[in-house]
């Protein structure tokens, strides 16, 4: 009992470099610092989820080569991304469960660990088969999402949550647009250092896999998960209370807002996600463009990550000092319901320059949504935010089933088609939060 109360009052008089609330939260973000522990786990947790995603989404900007050296259809390349996204259901379903159990520094760290081996065996697939079991098995990655989200909502007080889990998540979906121009960077430079066009397509993919690996090392070796302690010394000490299972399990799936929730934010992120899998190879086919010069047009939708989903967590935040959690609300709804229209005219335009230029600003608000939804989820309940990245994968699944059961040889056409109706969708929940919410 007396070492228990020693710990606890060294957890008291701890001094942190951030200024703390009462849970030892930081009540601001310094995003040049790399103090322990709040901003360290913020930039390992962003890096690491930066890694995932670079792997997870390496495929795509070199499908016009993998393509023709795997004799991979229209078919096989929409079954492959949507088996890129479809384990991350399950995986985050776990990976929330996972954070409330053993925290997110171990919880993320071992799976980016575990699937690590499928990026490397990226390298060695010599058939459809064998290319969609790696996109799904590296697809688990993206599930680190759920655990850089729980470890912000850990690490910062309410009033800079939104944004840390804005700047978190956007730097880390940076990693969509950065492999777009990273992956055919790399493969030419292997093309010019002498191997062949289908030897340097799988020489490129060590680069993620080794990235990925290294920063799971990262997490584990240098990260905490609490301002006070790991989960399994705060434990120890009795200062954390250490959850059920069957309780973590039940309280998430009877938290009705988190399935609204969910369904909305799965039409934001979910998207985004679509258009990462498609754009480069969109811009390739429709306007027969160089692999490199739609590497660094589809590039740009995934950078701007970079400051729109920031964007929507900070102004998630003003809202909130005027306007309390109505003004989140309703900021999430006015800029995910602009996302929707510019999304669908995306689909309606004819010409390269018009494409650009209407992708661009789709790019921001959608991103700046995402970034406000995660403004509204630490205040449903902690164990929603599985729940939120379920939702976004599922509605991925569904649009890209619905992408690639367009009838029709025209491959553009049918990501026209599939644009103008199912992302229609994208407008829709945004109808039903207000009501639901109220």
């Amino acid at each position: 009992m007396m070492a228990s109360t020693e710990t606890m009052k060294e957890f008291e008089t701890k001094n942190f470099t951030l200024p703390v609330d009462a849970e030892h939260k930081a009540t601001t973000i310094h995003l040049l610092s790399v103090a322990k522990p709040h901003m360290r786990a913020f930039h390992l947790s962003w890096l690491q989820f930066f890694a995932c995603f670079l792997s997870t989404f390496a495929a795509p900007p070199l499908l016009p080569i993998i393509r023709d050296n795997l004799n991979l259809t229209a078919t096989d390349i929409g079954n492959a991304g949507i088996a890129s996204v479809s384990g991350a259901v399950f995986a985050r379903l776990a990976m929330g469960t996972a954070c409330d159990l053993v925290g997110p520094r171990v919880a993320s760290a071992a799976l980016t660990l575990l699937t690590a081996p499928a990026v490397y065996l990226s390298a060695i697939a010599e058939s459809p088969t064998a290319f969609l079991l790696v996109r799904f098995f590296t697809g688990f990655s993206l599930a680190t999402f759920v655990s850089t989200q729980f470890w912000m909502s850990s690490m910062f007080s309410s009033p800079v949550v939104g944004r840390a889990n804005g700047i978190a998540a956007g730097w880390g979906n940076l990693g969509g647009g950065a492999t777009q121009m990273i992956m055919p960077l790399v493969y030419t430079i292997i093309l010019r250092m002498g191997s062949a066009n289908f030897t340097a397509w799988r020489i490129a993919f060590f680069i993620p896999a080794v990235l990925q690996t290294v920063l799971a090392f990262a997490v584990l070796i240098f990260g905490q998960d609490m301002p006070d302690g790991n989960f399994q010394q705060l434990h120890k000490s009795g200062t954390k209370h250490k959850d059920k299972f069957s309780k973590v399990v039940y309280h998430g799936l009877t938290n009705y807002r988190g399935w609204i929730t969910a369904l909305c934010y799965g039409y934001c992120f979910g998207v985004e996600l679509t258009v990462d899998n498609i754009i480069a190879e969109y811009f390739f086919d429709r306007f027969n463009l160089n692999l490199h010069t739609a590497g660094l047009i589809a590039a740009c939708f995934g950078l701007a990550n970079f400051f729109a989903r920031p964007g929507g967590g900070l102004v998630s935040d003003l809202l909130a000092k005027k306007f309390g959690m109505r003004g989140r609300l309703w900021g999430w709804w006015i800029i995910q319901t602009v996302g929707g229209l510019l999304c669908i005219l995306l689909g309606l335009m004819n010409s390269l320059s018009g494409s650009i230029a209407v992708m661009l600003v789709f790019s921001v608000f959608v991103q700046a949504a995402c970034g406000l939804a995660f403004g509204v989820v630490p205040f449903v309940s902690r164990r929603s935010r599985w729940k939120c990245g379920c939702g976004l994968n599922s509605i991925d699944i569904l649009q890209r089933i619905s992408i690639h059961n367009r009838k029709g040889n025209n491959l553009y056409g049918r990501y026209d088609c599939s644009m103008y109706s199912s992302h229609i969708c994208h407008i829709l929940p945004t109808v039903g939060r207000y009501v639901l919410w109220s």
